[in-house]
């Protein structure tokens, strides 16, 4: 590793475009291309159809997250309609960034071409950032932010600019209007920050003055959580006491290798260790302490092994330029690079819906990767893993609830609402079932609960599964009207009958506080 370029303050910073081999303009160019050719495979997934929906009710906060996602799905939908890759730009575009950032990143840590291209081969090739580089989810911003954070830490380590606290803050402040996850990342630096040669700073005004820009930018979001009784931290405890699956340190860390890649990992572990050992990276220990106390939280918290992601694209930067100091050879290196290109490409359809669904299943099965080998919630899984299960299915099951709706006695149907078990199935009404001629659905889960039964009083409710029994029990009639059957959604969500509910005993009004569910 380049230590002068690290600690001398002299490293070039400049965004040289050598022509048109540049790795981070070619990379950069290769993951955006990628991208545009996989992400209209399948369908929507659960969530985005969900933030869709929160971005068409704009508020400052919602249950689950802040404001910013969907607001960005709400506009793309509304400028790309159903056509996937169009509504998926802003995914593509992140991502594309964030593969660019880390070879600039790494060349600003005074690595050459090689360490640029392994480090962004890395992330390009990577199963939790193609994913993340599809799909339209609050994880859209945060390895380019936690990324930025990470640069904006070098360069004042390496310049001595208190100023650098400046961007560090707004990068910070937008990161937290997108997902409220830096904040753990945020508290690991701090106790790095004060454990290196970066504690320099809290003595200088310029970290207070980014604190303040990012909880200015924060302060609406926060406001509205209080407004609203910290609703975000109720659900994140319903995470970590049953939702998500419990991992041991040893899972956990199995999962990192499969989410990042098992060719990654020498990568990454080599950054760690080169800032962690070397005394003139002392400054930039800050990272691997900071990973340290970010792995025991969210193993202690039952957190999922994809919330330590984010801050894989800053350690693979040091990571390669550390392993170009020791591989020197050019076919060692090419073949390093061959290795994390060819394990990416074979590792690929289990990310991103580069096969046919049956074609998938069919290499699924031949390579041993059963579909809950990353499992994260308690749920019974089909043959489809459950984030390409959880694209599956939505349209169907709004063509077969408008079905039923229009089935009804004229009376009934203007009575009649659909209530969502859960916000995926209430979002594709919404979504796909306006064309249908479908009534706005409601729900008790998450941001739903919030809308209300929108002036419904019970009496007509049509529901996809559930508990016969204790519907007989809520209501005066119980009617199997229907049944949902894509063979590759979740198993909850298909199978199910489709019930028409008459005559809620309790008026609905009355009854909605028993509806609230927040996970």
């Amino acid at each position: 590793m380049a230590e002068s370029g690290h600690t001398s303050g002299r490293a070039d910073t400049r965004f040289s475009l050598n022509g048109w081999t540049t790795p981070s303009l070619l990379l950069g160019l290769a993951t955006f291309a990628i991208h545009l050719f996989v992400n209209g495979g399948y369908g929507f997934f659960r969530y985005e159809l969900y933030f869709i929906v929160c971005g068409n009710h704009p508020a400052w906060g919602y249950v689950d997250q802040p404001p910013l996602v969907p607001l960005i799905a709400s506009w793309s939908h509304a400028l790309s309609g159903n056509f996937l890759v169009g509504f998926r730009l802003a995914p593509a575009l992140a991502m594309t960034a964030t593969v660019a950032l880390t070879a600039e990143f790494t060349r600003l840590l005074g690595g050459g071409r090689f360490a640029q291209w392994l480090a962004g081969l890395c992330v390009l090739g990577s199963a939790i950032f193609l994913v993340q580089g599809m799909l339209l989810i609050t994880d859209l911003l945060q390895p380019l932010t936690w990324l930025a954070c990470g640069w904006f830490l070098v360069r004042l380590a390496q310049t001595g600019d208190e100023r650098w606290w400046i961007p560090f803050g707004i990068v910070v402040g937008i990161s937290l209007l997108s997902k409220y996850m830096i904040a753990f990342y945020l508290v690991a630096l701090a106790v790095g920050i004060v454990a290196t040669p970066l504690r320099r700073s809290l003595l200088r005004p310029w970290i207070y003055a980014g604190a303040a820009i990012a909880l200015l930018m924060v302060l609406p979001n926060v406001m509205w959580q209080w407004r609203h009784g910290w609703p975000f931290l109720e659900l994140g405890e319903a995470g970590a006491n049953g939702k998500n699956v419990a991992l041991s340190p040893v899972s956990f860390f199995a999962q990192q290798l499969l989410l990042i890649g098992p060719m990654a990992a020498p990568v990454w572990i080599s950054g760690l260790l080169a800032c962690a050992a070397r005394p003139r990276l002392a400054a930039y220990r800050v990272f691997p302490i900071a990973y340290a106390i970010l792995f025991a939280l969210f193993v202690a918290m039952h957190g999922k092994a994809y919330y330590l992601s984010a801050i894989y694209p800053t350690l693979l930067g040091f990571g390669a330029v550390a392993i170009e100091s020791w591989v020197t050879g050019k076919a060692a290196r090419a073949a390093a690079l061959a290795a994390v290109t060819l394990a990416g490409a074979l590792l690929s359809p289990f990310a991103v819906p580069v096969l046919p669904v049956k074609t998938y299943i069919a290499y699924a099965r031949a390579a041993g990767f059963g579909p809950s080998a990353v499992a994260m919630e308690h749920h019974k899984i089909g043959p489809l893993p459950q984030v390409y299960a959880d694209m599956f299915g939505w349209r169907e099951m709004a063509a077969k609830v408008a079905a039923v709706y229009k089935a009804l006695p004229p009376a009934d149907r203007a009575k009649a609402v659909f209530f969502g078990r859960n916000y995926g199935e209430a979002a594709a009404i919404d979504v796909f079932g306006r064309r249908l001629g479908l009534p706005p659905a409601i729900s008790g889960h998450n941001n739903y609960f919030l809308w209300g039964p929108r002036g419904h009083d019970g009496s007509v409710v049509i529901i996809i599964g559930g508990n016969r029994d204790e519907y007989a029990n809520e209501f005066r009639s119980v009617e199997v009207a229907g049944e949902t059957d894509n063979p590759y959604a979740m198993p909850y969500e298909t199978g199910q009958p489709i019930y028409v509910l008459r005559g809620l005993k309790v008026p609905l009004a009355v009854y909605w506080p028993k509806v609230k569910e927040y996970e």
